[in-house]
């Protein structure tokens, strides 16, 4: 079930073609349908965005293959769980969906495991999801892309520091200091 709701929303992307945009945020992707479903898209012109902090059994920026597919690796001071996914028109043209659960794109995840995604229906929590996306793929944020030739190269400033994870938590805090100064 999760596997084909998990392809029916790649390929919905895929039917969009350049307007298509896939955005993905897990520990690890190492099923082969599910690297193949994304190289398929990215053939018809959608741009993906992974966000993987382990294991990745895709290849990035491949000509005739993977050119609009970004592979990205964010390390820093929290060891991030969480598994995000944002399609930008699951809900129909120009409407994103939003989902958060538990499944990262393994086989024993996608089919031998309870996992679960849940979308988010609430525009400030699409906001959040949002928000941290774009700054975990933003180019100013330290990180490691990963190459062509299956190498991971550090991208981003200089001084290599966890910088995503501390504007998250600055921007976390300070709304929680504007809602609670309301109270």
């Amino acid at each position: 079930q999760l596997r084909s709701r998990l392809i029916e929303l790649i390929r919905n992307e895929g039917e969009m073609g350049e307007r298509g945009h896939v955005t993905i945020k897990v520990n690890s992707l190492a099923d082969t349908e599910m690297v193949h479903e994304l190289y398929a898209v990215s053939q018809k012109g959608v741009k993906v965005n992974l966000i993987i902090r382990g294991l990745c059994c895709l290849r990035a920026g491949v000509p005739g293959l993977s050119e609009n597919i970004r592979v990205r690796s964010v390390l820093g001071r929290y060891l991030e769980h969480s598994r995000v996914f944002r399609f930008a028109n699951g809900q129909g043209e120009n409407q994103p969906l939003h989902l958060i659960g538990s499944a990262d794109l393994m086989g024993r995840n996608l089919d031998k495991r309870v996992e679960v995604l849940t979308p988010l229906s609430h525009p400030r929590h699409q906001e959040w999801l949002d928000k941290t996306l774009n700054t975990l793929l933003a180019d100013d944020v330290p990180a490691f892309e990963l190459m062509r030739d299956d190498s991971w190269t550090r991208v981003g400033p200089v001084l290599f520091e966890p910088h995503s994870q501390r504007l998250l938590y600055e921007w976390a805090a300070h709304r929680q200091t504007r809602r609670n100064s309301r109270d």
